[in-house]
């Protein structure tokens, strides 16, 4: 029998594929299957959802002081031009296998069971920490405005802050409150997070509207400062081009806009997360490219507005790197405007942590479908459908992560981790155009392999400018991974027990 005619796999050992067929019909077992109920909106309000969070609220003027100046927009489009190559290949596997899993569930169809574990076990680390990240931020954002209000919580309650330990209350509070949405329903979920989408875009579109009355255009000059030395940190802190090639990555002038990009490229992380859903999309093969590119377009236009308001209001040596779209509202005397997006940021934080945590339950719970993780925790809820036993183990431990521990310095771990699985989807697009040619693709990624080379490219150039020590808390979780794999996963794999695969 032919390896394309074996009905779950094809090939021997750690580098076994599951075929695509037996991927689309393990979403056809009712004890493990979820409810399709998302349309092309519901995935677009998802990927804006996740992708506008606190980049766009104080990314845009950190960067804009300190690495780029007013040419901050130019780097918002680089950084979308990477995402967008990444997006065409995703836009075809979500199309062609639209299972839940994204990049997991692309990687077991194409490179094999070994490389399609450690990107799951990357993704699970990424959304998980991004999430916890998240919630930390949001509480920080929500004592603010307490603040403001005349209330405070004990610092007991308000996380760990300046070396002082303490339980984050509300960071915690928030990420129980989004599992509980969570187990009840996806179209729940989305429907809270349309509602906080509104609002958000309302607040960004406001202040790119109000913003640009006061623009003046001899903030926009030079619009490419001169470049500058990085001033970087050495050791592991500085950009591991720097310590392999001898490299320093500048800050402004033109090479400043591509150092600028590897930054603000932070601020897309999530538009992936839309192929998560695809199991739970009614029309998959039309709505998930849909979503994915759609979202995309929509935050890119978005970024580049609010950093041309932002270095045109103020000048880019004077922006606060704290909170510099307030601040800038502040300097022209309208602090109105500022609680606004304080305000904006708030609400806007909740909806990325929802979806982080969404996607990280619905990679795990493809995991444990296909056996590399325990399989009770791929059982769906009898009313609910979904992946309820997952979602509660995944949300109670970040729920604890956010709440007890100050995980900052950890959060380009997140980027790394979505770098690489963009590595990993383009070169799957190419493989599985060789391999399985014959399967029906709604969308095609154009000029294949050019645009997946570049996508490949492209991401790893982003990596080479993230500091060594984040390569190296990588690794380490990578080398747990393969342990945990050896141990448990390559053993109990459905792909291992023949009687699973029929």
């Amino acid at each position: 029998m032919s390896t394309q005619q074996r009905p779950g796999s094809a090939g021997n050992g750690i580098f076994r594929t599951k075929n695509v067929e037996q991927s689309i019909r393990d979403t056809e077992d009712p004890e493990h299957a979820l409810r399709k109920s998302l349309s092309a909106l519901d995935l677009t309000v998802f990927g804006v959802g996740v992708i506008i969070g606190t980049g766009i609220f104080v990314l845009t003027g950190v960067v804009a002081k300190q690495t780029a100046g007013p040419a901050t927009a130019l780097a918002f489009v680089v950084a979308g031009v990477v995402c967008a190559l990444a997006a065409l290949c995703y836009a075809e596997f979500a199309s062609t296998v639209p299972v839940a899993g994204s990049a997991y569930t692309f990687s077991y169809a194409s490179l094999g069971e070994l490389p399609a574990w450690i990107i799951g076990w990357d993704l699970v680390l990424e959304l998980a920490l991004g999430c916890a990240v998240v919630a930390v931020g949001w509480s920080g954002y929500v004592r603010s405005l307490m603040g403001n209000a005349g209330l405070s919580l004990p610092d007991a309650l308000s996380g760990t802050q300046n070396g002082k330990f303490g339980f984050d209350l509300l960071a915690f509070l928030l990420v129980l409150i989004l599992t509980a949405i969570l187990v009840i329903g996806v179209k729940l979920s989305s429907r809270i997070t349309a509602v906080i989408v509104g609002v958000k875009i309302t607040v960004v579109l406001l202040v790119i509207i109000v913003g640009a009355f006061f623009i003046k255009g001899a903030n926009y000059q030079p619009f490419i400062p001169p470049a500058q030395p990085s001033s970087g940190g050495g050791g592991l802190s500085a950009p591991i081009i720097q310590l392999m090639a001898g490299f320093t990555p500048s800050n402004f002038g033109v090479m400043g806009i591509f150092t600028a990009a590897a930054v603000v490229f932070f601020a897309f992380i999530g538009f992936d997360i839309v192929a998560t859903a695809a199991e739970e999309t009614v029309n998959p093969q039309r709505d998930v490219p849909r979503g994915i590119l759609g979202s995309l377009l929509i935050c890119t236009v978005l970024y580049v507005a609010v950093s041309l308001v932002v270095t045109g209001m103020q000048h880019y040596s004077e922006l606060s790197v704290d909170a510099p779209l307030a601040d800038a509202f502040k300097s022209v005397g309208h602090p109105f405007w500022a609680g606004l997006i304080s305000f904006g940021a708030a609400v806007g934080l909740t909806s990325v942590c929802m979806i982080l945590l969404l996607g990280q339950t619905r990679v795990f719970f493809a995991m444990s479908r296909d056996g590399l993780l325990p399989r009770t925790f791929s059982r769906v809820h009898p009313r609910f459908a979904t992946p309820y036993r997952s979602t509660l183990l995944l949300g109670l431990i970040v729920a604890v992560v956010a709440g007890f521990t100050s995980i900052e310095e950890l959060a380009e771990l997140v980027n790394i981790g979505t770098l690489f699985a963009f590595v990993v989807v383009a070169l799957g697009v190419i493989i599985l155009r060789r391999t399985r040619p014959d399967l029906p693709r709604s969308f095609r990624t154009p000029l294949v392999p050019f645009v997946p080379i570049a996508s490949v490219l492209a991401s790893l150039w982003l990596m080479l400018n993230l500091p060594a020590e984040t390569w190296l808390r990588f690794g380490i979780w990578m080398v747990i991974g393969f342990v945990v794999y050896f141990l448990y996963g390559r053993r109990h794999s459905r792909l291992d027990r023949p009687a699973d695969r029929t």
